[in-house]
């Protein structure tokens, strides 16, 4: 599965664990269920994630872009 950053738009992502992945452009890990993706957070100086889901989820969720 490709997945394409939702904040940037870049193709820079990476896999960092089962249905995981960090865009290393803007620095925000997001969590994808099937073709969805669930959750955005930004990743903190400290390690801490901070949620941006009010920004990037609402009633309808974020697509990824599947590419095989």
């Amino acid at each position: 599965m490709r997945v394409i950053c939702p904040n940037c738009s870049s193709k820079d992502v990476g896999k960092i664990g089962t249905n995981q992945y960090y865009c290393w452009n803007c620095f925000i890990e997001m969590s994808v269920t099937g073709e969805q993706i669930a959750s955005v957070y930004q990743v903190e100086e400290d390690g801490s994630l901070h949620s941006l889901n009010d920004l990037f989820i609402d009633e309808q969720s974020v697509p990824t872009e599947l590419s095989m």
